[in-house]
């Protein structure tokens, strides 16, 4: 395995300068708030949401501030930036227009839209430009905080108890991890599998049997916990993420390698049931069970068909500019039809809630948005894959891709952690390897001298 030390000495060989301090702090600023935010049950809670903001927003300054000290901007440019751009000034229109049913919700969905936006921004900036070095520390960061995040859940499965942390209370007692929600914390791990998984993969010619099994357990304990969460829509996503990888690697690789996928692959599930079927009493494959169970009355939920339809109908009653960002929760009073006493907030499906608060305008942008996401994040791979950092920069994509698919049956989007995680790997996904060197890459990055 190749030193950190190493790889920076090479680095300073092919003239690529080290990065003001300014860089190394907004860098780690960034992936402390990427790890503390679940851990703050998701940051769905004011202050952790607000904290999440406020760490964007300085680490943000500190680019600025070591763009002015090495006496030059070296901005990587993404066409993702212009849907993104227009989808904020879409929402910025309505609260200006006073178009919201609620003009305090949209100002909050703007900021915590803002706050995701910079996350986006910087994953490009200070992440994805980066050199080696910074892939050799960020791969198995990922993958120990899935790990350990996993542990931890499967820790507090087996000791049965009815609190997160042991001291906060939840309603139902349905917590899973440090959320709330099971459905939200399978959202973030799907994430995180995905990258931790390849990033395994890209190194098996590099790392010795004993060490690439040490990963490899580590990695089936994290998707073990997203397997007892009982999500059957996490349980889509990991399907998806497995087809996904399977395909994209099968395609093109060669037979050995074939088969040194297919039996990493199956090793992996097979301990990752193991584990499941000793820890899981029962709930969770009940749950899942529902999945393959077509006929049963309880295969799609009949409170989220209620949603979907009433979504629809709030999306034709305002069809060009929606409701006003943020506001679904205000506006939905008007349109339910589901029965219950519970104050309904989001349309557990984050298309069509963004389609009836944004409208046919905003559903464009975020199709644009999507067309170009998919297009970025898997051109070139053959090219790509030859370097470690191309292999995590797969597994964010594919890891995105599985939130994409999620987001059909949940709110994962709506949730602070979550976002924050989404738009950091969609960040890595779509920015090309030939980005940490400006000296290579003349277009799309823009360099331009104070």
């Amino acid at each position: 395995m190749e030193s950190s030390q190493a790889a920076l000495s090479r680095e300073s060989e092919a003239g690529v300068e080290p990065d003001p301090v300014a860089f190394s702090v907004a860098r780690l600023l960034l992936v402390a708030a990427l790890i503390g935010a679940p851990l703050a049950f998701g940051a769905v809670i004011t202050v952790a949401w607000v904290a999440l903001g406020l760490v964007a927003s300085l680490s943000l300054f500190l680019w600025a501030i070591g763009s002015v000290w090495q006496g030059r901007l070296d901005l990587i440019w993404s066409p993702l930036y212009i849907p993104s751009a227009m989808f904020l000034l879409l929402g910025l229109a309505q609260y200006w227009a006073r178009l919201p049913f609620d003009r305090f919700e949209t100002r909050q969905a703007l900021l915590l839209l803002g706050a995701d936006l910079a996350f986006f921004f910087l994953a490009a900036q200070l992440v994805a430009s980066a050199g080696s070095r910074t892939w050799h520390l960020f791969g198995p960061t990922v993958l120990l905080f899935a790990g350990s995040l996993g542990l931890f859940t499967i820790l507090q499965i087996v000791s049965g108890t009815a609190q997160i942390y042991g001291m906060v209370d939840t309603p139902g007692n349905v917590h899973f991890g440090p959320y709330v929600n099971p459905n939200h914390y399978a959202g973030l791990m799907e994430m995180l599998v995905p990258v931790a998984v390849l990033y395994i993969v890209g190194r098996h010619r590099r790392s010795s049997a004993a060490s690439l099994l040490v990963l490899a357990v580590i990695a089936t304990v994290a998707v073990t916990s997203l397997l007892l969460a009982g999500s059957r829509g996490g349980l889509l996503a990991l399907f998806t993420e497995m087809t996904l990888v399977l395909a994209l690697l099968g395609w093109g690789a060669r037979t050995a390698e074939k088969r040194r996928l297919a039996k990493a692959v199956a090793a992996t599930i097979l301990a990752a049931m193991l584990l499941f079927s000793w820890v899981d009493s029962g709930r969770a494959s009940k749950h899942l069970g529902l999945i393959f169970n077509i006929q049963s009355p309880d295969w799609v939920d009949s409170a989220r068909k209620s949603l979907a339809l009433d979504s629809l109908r709030m999306w034709r009653d305002h069809l060009v500019l929606g409701v006003g960002l943020g506001n679904f929760e205000t506006a939905y009073p008007g349109y339910q039809s589901l029965p219950t006493d519970l104050w309904i907030d989001h349309a557990h499906d984050d298309y069509l809630e963004a389609a009836a608060e944004t409208g046919l305008i905003g559903a464009v942008l975020i199709l644009s948005a999507l067309a170009l996401f998919f297009r970025l994040a898997f051109q070139d791979l053959h090219h790509r894959l030859r370097s470690e950092g191309g292999w995590i920069r797969l597994g964010a994509a594919i890891g995105c891709c599985g939130l994409l698919v999620h987001s059909f049956f949940d709110f994962n989007l709506h949730i602070p952690a979550n976002a924050a995680w989404f738009a950091t790997l969609a960040g890595l996904a779509t920015t090309g390897e030939q980005s940490s060197n400006a000296r290579h890459s003349p277009w799309p990055q823009t360099r331009a001298a104070y």
